[in-house]
C-alpha cells in the first residue's frame, strides 16, 4: 500500500516475529547471548518481559542461530495438563509409545535425549508464554526434565519464555525446587530513547529504504508513546505512514505520531 510510496520492498514494523527484523538493542544482545549460553551449557533459562518486546522474535532468532546441530522443540500454548506436555514433547521427538504413563513416556524421553547427545545432536524446549501452564504439576514435569543428565553435562536445555508475572509466580515456595534448576535469568527491558532512531532505521534499511524517513520531533514523539515497547512502535510508526501516504507527505514528522496515536486510543496520548 505505502511501500512503493516510501521506497520500501516490504513492510517495515510488521508484527510478525521474523528474526531478520530483530534489532539488537542493548537489552535484545545481552538477552540473545544468554540464551545461546544457556543451550551451549544445556541450562535452564527464564525469559520475561512486559507483552510485546519481542521476546517470541528473540526465540526465532536463537533457532536461527543453533542451526542443524540442536533439535528445537517450540511449544507456543503451554495449556497442558502434565500428561499432555510429555505427549506433546514425545511426538515433536518422534517418539512412538503406546503406554500412556507418565513414567514411561519419561524414560522413552530420557532414552532418546541421550542417544541423541551420544549422536552429537542438543535438544532445546522452548516454552512461550509459559505464563499461561496451568499447574504446578506441568511445571513438575519441567522440572523432571532437567534430571537427564550425566555425571559431567546436563543432556538439553530448556528455555521458559513468559510475560512479567512469570517471575512473580515463580518466585513462590511452591516452586522452589523449579526455580533452583533455572541457571539464568533475564528480563528483557524495552528500546531506549537512544536507540529509538537506530530500531527505526534499521527496519526501514532491513524492508528496502536507507534514507530517513522519520524526523528527529517524530522518534521522539515515537518513543514517549510507546514507552519503547517494539509492539507498540510498530503498531504506531504503521499507522503514520498509512496517514503519511494519503496525505502525500514526504517525511512522518510528530504531528502523524500524535493523529497515529489518538487513532489507537492509546492511553500516553494527551490532548493539548
Amino acid at each position: 500500500m505505502f511501500e512503493d510510496f516510501y521506497g520500501l520492498t516490504a513492510k517495515p514494523f510488521s508484527k510478525t516475529p521474523d528474526p531478520k527484523f530483530l534489532f539488537l538493542s542493548r537489552s535484545h544482545e545481552e538477552a540473545l547471548a544468554r540464551l545461546q549460553y544457556a543451550v551451549e551449557e544445556k541450562e535452564m533459562i527464564l525469559l520475561t518481559g512486559e507483552v510485546g518486546c519481542g521476546k517470541t522474535t528473540l526465540t526465532r532468532a536463537l533457532m536461527d542461530v543453533l542451526g542443524e546441530r540442536c533439535r528445537v522443540i517450540t511449544i507456543i500454548n503451554p495449556v497442558l495438563s502434565p500428561a499432555q506436555f510429555l505427549r506433546t514433547i514425545a511426538k515433536r521427538m518422534d517418539i512412538s509409545i503406546p503406554s500412556a504413563y507418565k513414567a514411561d513416556l519419561l524414560d522413552a524421553i530420557y532414552e532418546k535425549v541421550y542417544h541423541d547427545h551420544e549422536s552429537g545432536l542438543t535438544n532445546v524446549i522452548i516454552i512461550d508464554e509459559a505464563q499461561l501452564i496451568p499447574a504446578r504439576d506441568t511445571f513438575e514435569e519441567i522440572r523432571l526434565l532437567t534430571n537427564f543428565q550425566l555425571d559431567y553435562t546436563n543432556l538439553l536445555s530448556v528455555v521458559l519464555v513468559g510475560q512479567t508475572d512469570l517471575r512473580r509466580r515463580l518466585a513462590h515456595k511452591t516452586y522452589l525446587p523449579l526455580r533452583q534448576r533455572i541457571g539464568l535469568f533475564y528480563h528483557l527491558g524495552p528500546i531506549s530513547q537512544a536507540e529509538i532512531g537506530g530500531y527505526v532505521a534499521f527496519r526501514l534499511k532491513t524492508s528496502g529504504r536507507e534514507e530517513v524517513l522519520f524526523t528527529d520531533s517524530a522518534l521522539a514523539a515515537l518513543h514517549r508513546y510507546s514507552g519503547g515497547v517494539p509492539r507498540v512502535i510498530n503498531s504506531i510508526a504503521t499507522s503514520a505512514l498509512l496517514d503519511g501516504f494519503s496525505r502525500e507527505v514526504t517525511y512522518i514528522d510528530e504531528p502523524l505520531i500524535e493523529d497515529a496515536v489518538r487513532e489507537l486510543g492509546l492511553n500516553g496520548y494527551r490532548e493539548n
